[in-house]
């Protein structure tokens, strides 16, 4: 089963008086590609939390944020005011070079980094625990959006594959017309020669040479292998690489049919096949 790379999960919930946000969005990359934005007081569990979420989505380039939205009314919380007086000196002397005109320090600086400190020495085996449950809940809804996108593109894929086929199964009806053209034309060019005399031996045997060169029977088994591989991989989980690899076969058999038709008609079915294939193509750098 496909799984899209792209998708979204939170959870959010409260632990002694604290509330917490988790967010995880993902898009579609070549390898795990992190970026963690987390509250300070938990950055000591940063390593747990990556390898969880790399576990978990295998790959992708994915966002995590952890916020602390409150701290409800805990004892062990107060402000830094050191550090506070610091962020007021700075705040005004750059209001009185700009020489605009505010007195709102206080909630600018509130809400500067490191402001409010805390007695709480390190984080409990409890609350650890606590926050890498909302990171599972958050992954969870995640990867049930990346899975709903899935379904998604494996009903693109049905509907693309099955062109492909169809439009294969309509190449054998020129065949034959494309063969009486090519033997028509070499022998009008001979006829047409002053002498109006030619071997019918060397005749026959120019006509098997380019008949050999131009025969599609084997890139017509190989692409309807190629499909039946395709369709057969796609049941399976994390196959999106490998159906990257995939339809680069089928292309190779595409483009090889296409140098060989020396037909108008088949060349349109050719062009048919290509549209399916690009964007069967486009949507694979989606798939997990």
């Amino acid at each position: 089963m496909l799984n899209s790379m792209t998708g979204f999960g939170k959870a959010i919930g409260t632990y002694q008086g604290k509330k917490i946000s988790v967010e995880i969005r993902s898009l579609n990359s070549k390898g795990m590609d992190m970026n963690v934005r987390m509250a300070p007081q938990y950055k000591e569990i940063e390593p747990e939390i990556r390898k969880i979420i790399s576990d978990s989505l295998g790959r992708g380039k994915v966002d995590f944020n952890l916020n602390l939205d409150s701290i409800g009314d805990e004892k062990n919380t107060s402000i830094n005011h050191d550090l506070a007086q610091s962020y007021y000196q700075d705040l005004k002397k750059l209001n009185d070079s700009l020489g605009t005109e505010t007195d709102n320090y206080l909630s600018l600086i509130l809400r500067m980094p490191d402001v409010y400190m805390t007695d709480q020495q390190g984080l409990t085996e409890d609350e650890k625990e606590w926050i890498f449950s909302l990171v599972e809940e958050a992954l969870a809804g995640l990867n049930a959006f990346r899975r709903k996108e899935g379904v998604e593109l494996e009903e693109e894929f049905v509907d693309r594959i099955r062109d492909i086929r169809d439009l294969l199964d309509q190449i054998p009806q020129f065949e034959q017309q494309r063969i009486d053209v090519i033997r028509e034309r070499m022998k009008k060019g001979l006829e047409e020669i002053s002498t109006g005399n030619y071997d019918p031996n060397r005749y026959e045997q120019e006509m098997i040479y380019y008949l050999e060169k131009l025969d599609i029977t084997e890139e017509k088994m190989r692409l309807s292998n190629h499909l039946n591989y395709f369709m057969e991989t796609m049941k399976s989980s994390g196959s999106g690489k490998k159906l990257g690899f995939i339809s680069q076969e089928i292309g190779r058999e595409v483009n090889t049919l296409g140098s060989k038709s020396n037909h108008a008609d088949m060349q349109v079915v050719v062009i048919g096949m290509k549209d399916n294939l690009e964007k069967i193509k486009e949507q694979i750098l989606n798939c997990l």
